[in-house]
């Protein structure tokens, strides 16, 4: 299973895999996965295949099962990384041994009807279609071998199908303008507003509180948006040749860390960064001719992982930016950015009216310093 998602991983509690079978196919064993049921195998004597059902769960094994039970590329609890973040990590494999299937090519029939939950709704399966066989080298690169048949499957994946509101959203700030352009009401929808919690209420400190539900019902901060992420753009500074840009990533759902986060977005002038001083940053060239478009992930072991709501469910890095004197300015909020998404999730921005403007007093050419030089004459009159 590769995911070729550039910036859209499959999280914790991971994937689930599942179809039909074209026969009477059993499961005899399973290396790197396990089926979630068994089902009934009250037909078979002696040696018990590992899942009789015709239609198959399939889910990752957790690290740290004994060895002769993974695979390469296995037992990662499910998840798996974003191909633009860590490409090696992006796979995930597994090995079957199926009974009453055909002994050739001509005899095996393609299972249909594939799912998969990553870990929950917004995939769509295609149909399997035989592809050239797969080659495999020896371990001394000296002999190939090759399948007896090889199909793929390719799922799709939609926003809309995942859900009906957005997952996240962003508010605005910058230097010129003392408002703040917070994220737009019930921006993720208000239908968890009922069972939200106060940041102050003595709720969130009650033991098994922090921990997830097998459906993932999120356990959200009390906020006007009620949505789990929020990502703030603040536009900080401004130089001659470069400004620099604030971002913030705050996690108000009190049951989910996020690991192996990833924020992307779009913005003319991600195509000259010059320093990304606490996020790992790649370009997105979604059209070799464009670019401007950028992933920000977190460093391996400092920030990668986004806690949980409360005094540490945030990360933050600041984007050191060269100008194009052509096209950079402050007016009409070009500062802002253009489309922003949190794990592949498109998140909702403030309508443009209400972007911070540049007040009318001042000069095209804002702050091209950061400090003023006060200048004071002084005349001397001789008498």
């Amino acid at each position: 299973m590769s995911n070729f998602q550039m910036f859209r991983h499959i999280m914790n509690p991971g994937w689930t895999l599942g179809w039909t079978w074209a026969k009477k196919e059993v499961i005899w064993s399973m290396v790197g996965a396990q089926t979630t049921e068994q089902g009934d195998c009250s037909k078979f004597k002696g040696n018990v295949p590992h899942c009789c059902k015709k239609t198959p769960t399939v889910v990752d094994l957790l690290p740290g099962v004994p060895y002769n039970q993974q695979f390469s590329n296995c037992c990662k609890g499910g998840v798996v990384a974003a191909w633009g973040q860590d490409p090696s990590s992006a796979v995930s494999s597994f090995q079957v041994s199926i009974g009453l299937a055909g002994t050739s090519n001509k005899t095996v029939k393609l299972p249909k009807n594939f799912t998969l939950l990553g870990p929950g709704p917004g995939y769509t399966c295609g149909p399997a279609k035989v592809v050239p066989s797969t080659v495999f080298l020896t371990p001394d690169k000296r002999r190939k071998t090759q399948a007896l048949m090889t199909w793929n499957v390719t799922c799709t994946y939609s926003q809309f199908l995942a859900r009906k509101n957005p997952g996240c959203c962003v508010s605005l700030s910058s230097f010129y303008n003392e408002t703040i352009t917070p994220c737009p009401t019930c921006a993720c929808g208000c239908q968890n507003k009922r069972n939200c919690v106060k940041s102050n209420s003595k709720r969130i400190n009650m033991v098994g509180i922090h921990t997830p539900k097998k459906d993932n019902e999120p356990l959200l901060q009390c906020t006007h948006h009620m949505c789990p992420i929020r990502v703030h753009w603040h536009v900080k500074l401004n130089y001659k040749d470069y400004w620099r840009v604030k971002v913030a990533v705050t996690n108000f759902n009190y049951r989910m860390n996020y690991s192996l986060w990833t924020l992307a977005v779009q913005h003319p002038n991600l195509n000259n960064v010059t320093q990304v001083f606490s996020f790992d940053y790649k370009p997105l060239l979604p059209y070799e001719s464009i670019n401007d478009t950028g992933m920000f992930y977190g460093m391996k072991y400092f920030n990668d992982l986004l806690m949980e709501a409360g005094p540490t469910g945030n990360v933050q890095s600041e984007i050191l930016l060269q100008k194009n004197q052509d096209t950079f300015t402050f007016k009409q909020g070009w500062a802002f950015p253009r489309k922003v998404y949190f794990n592949g999730e498109e998140c909702m921005l403030p309508p443009p009216d209400s972007y911070p403007i540049l007040p009318n007093s001042a000069p095209v050419n804002l702050l091209n310093f950061p400090a003023f030089v006060l200048t004071m004459l002084v005349m001397i009159t001789v008498w």
